[in-house]
């Protein structure tokens, strides 16, 4: 059964983007829409089906693959059940199904199936969870939304909560206190109206009784306090598997209250918050408060699972413990994530959870937080978890790489090549036109990549470059070193300047990222792997090449002292010596190709083929080729190997290190 071709499946998925669109009204992937409609069994029969958001699935960008269906009879049979526990309840569903899609269908379904009405919602709305997250939540909701709205006391989603919301289907609307509001109607427009009403009214009730708090007038954090900040927390979270941390500026309307400590004790709003959240964020000041801050949170989390492990699932372990939410005076919120993505969605999500707290306490004096076993119970609830599941086999996820050069050529294969395997790359370059090529591909193909237009030669550039990586992701991995240019002529016809220029590029470029790029590893406190990009010249110099030639021997020796000085820090130092890339590379630009064809007594349109056939294997090199020994001098792959030159340049022998 394909669900995008029943009835009213096309308004179904309308109405839910126009209510993922407001995200104060649900969170990412939560919320739940569904429609009643019929369609086909096996048999060809038309049948009552109930159409709803699959489990996990964001709102904001549903599509009608986003959506199951199930057979509305057979979900309605269950109301003769008295209990139904959440694996009964999965396999009952399962049995259910009239699609043969592979997602879950939402925890909520018999929710929505034991309502009468075709369309049926269910928001978290900021308003809503602040009028129940008080002290008095059920006179609030009476108070502020009137007694056609029915309150039911806090449950977790399930089998008995359906049956309970079922039971008030003769009201406007029910409110579950911790948990959000459900609307139903016998249209779309209707139904969306309802809730949109509904929330406006709380959120009318609310600011009626908003006490005016003063704000601090914190001034910012300077840049270097930022960096150090950041750099200690990344490299504490990632002790046990890298993490990539997102800033919001945002957050200061909460990290700024002299009350925000107490607006991170009130806890989650609603389940899809704690989801991704976590139950113990922290607030910092300065990089020296992250140690003990972290320390203080995993201490927290794993009391809270020696206290009520024995009620958890069979065969369950601890959650990672690690904090994923900072506030900081000054600065606003840190999120932690596997890679950029993940980090905005606790971002996002984490702000909810601010607000709603922030609200709460200024409305009514103080909030009420989930009770500490219901806390741990959502933490550890298998149905909820099963929405974070992910597999992935890109082997750089999570890591940090600066590229310089990476505009066009080498560098710019190097950087498609790590973003496809998941890294989250800086592009340097000068040109800022390929630059943002460069960047769109990547973007593109769903990868993570900021562009900072660099002269690699200048020191405050490099500055730049660093520090604007660290404030985008948090810290950092490590770097390739790629940028170079071409300098031709014999030693006795070079000028000094054009001696210069080669080395300032070839050479001192190198040096002035590789120290501060070290710094900052050696802030982190988690290793690091840096790359150079030398050639085959460094080995085997060509004639009337050797300003260029003399440069990459110098970059390969600096190579190796890197890997002798930091190698007790756990980073890494590696050249890859390639030849002769032409594909998509500019520096065969400016007459290089001709002078190099000459210097060979071959045609310049015969240089490529000359290349190629002088190596042993007799092929050409490829940018992508040197990006596969970039890539894995950056993994772990290659974590026993430091000081090392692989050649990727078809076998010139004149070249084997030695």
């Amino acid at each position: 059964m394909n669900v995008e071709s029943l009835a009213g499946v096309a308004e179904l998925v309308g109405r839910s983007r126009a209510l993922g669109d407001d995200n104060t009204l649900v969170v990412h992937g939560g919320g739940n829409t569904s429609i009643k409609t019929v369609g086909p069994d096996h048999l060809g029969r038309q049948r009552p089906l109930l159409v709803i958001k699959a489990s996990g699935v964001d709102l904001r960008t549903a599509e009608a693959d986003g959506f199951v269906a199930l057979f509305l009879d057979d979900l309605l049979a269950a109301r003769e059940h008295r209990a139904m526990d959440d694996d009964d309840m999965t396999r009952f569903l399962a049995h259910c199904r009239a699609d043969l899609g592979t997602r879950r269908p939402s925890i909520e379904t018999l929710l929505h199936a034991f309502l009468p009405s075709a369309h049926v919602d269910h928001v978290h709305a900021d308003a809503i969870c602040a009028l129940t997250n008080g002290l008095d939540p059920e006179a609030t909701v009476r108070s502020a939304l009137g007694r056609d709205v029915a309150f039911v006391r806090y449950r977790r989603p399930g089998f008995d909560l359906a049956k309970e919301v079922a039971a008030h289907g003769g009201a406007e609307a029910v409110v579950l206190e911790h948990h959000g509001l459900v609307t139903w109607a016998e249209t779309s427009d209707v139904a969306l109206a309802r809730t949109r009403d509904l929330v406006l009214r709380a959120r009318l009730y609310l600011e009626q009784r908003m006490q005016k708090r003063p704000m601090r007038e914190l001034p910012s954090l300077e840049p270097y306090e930022v960096e150090r900040l950041l750099l200690t927390l990344r490299g504490r979270l990632s002790a046990d598997g890298r993490r990539i941390l997102h800033v919001d500026a945002s957050g200061r309307a909460v990290s700024d209250r002299d009350d925000a400590a107490v607006v991170l004790e009130a806890g989650p709003a609603t389940a899809d918050h704690l989801l991704r959240t976590r139950a113990f964020p922290i607030v910092v000041r300065t990089a020296d408060d992250i140690l003990p801050a972290v320390d203080s949170a995993e201490r927290a989390a794993r009391e809270q699972w020696e206290r009520h492990r024995d009620s958890a699932p069979a065969g369950t372990r601890m959650r990672d413990v690690r904090p994923v939410v900072a506030l900081v005076p000054g600065l606003g919120r840190i999120a932690a994530g596997a890679d950029e993505k993940a980090a905005r969605v606790v971002s996002e999500v984490a702000a909810r959870t601010h607000a709603v707290a922030a609200t709460v306490i200024d409305a009514f004096g103080a909030a009420r937080a989930l009770d500490d076993k219901d806390v741990f119970d959502l933490e550890y609830w298998p149905l909820e978890l099963a929405k974070l599941a992910a597999n992935s086999e890109r082997d750089l996820e999570t890591r940090v790489f600066i590229v310089t050069g990476a505009a066009s050529g080498i560098g710019r294969d190097v950087s498609v090549a790590l973003a496809a395997r998941g890294a989250h790359v800086a592009l340097a370059d000068l040109d800022a036109v390929g630059l943002a090529r460069t960047e769109a591909v990547i973007h593109a193909a769903g990868g993570a990549a900021l562009a900072v237009r660099t002269d690699v030669t200048k020191t405050d550039d490099i500055d730049r470059l660093v520090h604007d990586t660290v404030m985008r992701w948090g810290g950092l991995d490590g770097a390739v070193s790629n940028a170079g240019v071409a300098v031709m002529g014999r030693i006795e016809a070079l000028s000094l300047d054009e001696w210069s220029k080669s080395l300032a590029v070839n050479t001192t470029s190198h040096f002035l990222l590789t120290k501060r790029v070290l710094a900052a590893l050696r802030a982190q406190g988690i290793g690091g792997s840096l790359v150079y990009i030398a050639s085959k010249n460094a080995f085997s110099p060509g004639e009337a090449f050797g300003a260029y030639s003399i440069a990459k021997a110098a970059e390969v020796q600096l190579a190796r002292i890197v890997a002798i000085e930091a190698g007790r820090v756990g980073v890494r130092a590696n050249v890859v010596n390639p030849d002769a890339v032409f594909e998509g590379s500019r520096l065969w630009e400016g007459g290089l190709r001709e002078e190099r064809a000459a210097a060979h007594h071959v045609d310049p349109g015969e240089l490529e083929k000359f290349y190629a056939a002088r190596s042993l294997l007799g092929v050409a090199v490829r940018g992508s080729d040197v990006a596969e020994a970039v890539a894995f001098c950056l993994s772990d792959r290659s974590s026993r190997m430091t000081g090392c030159v692989l050649t990727v340049d078809g076998g010139v022998a004149s070249a084997f290190p030695r």
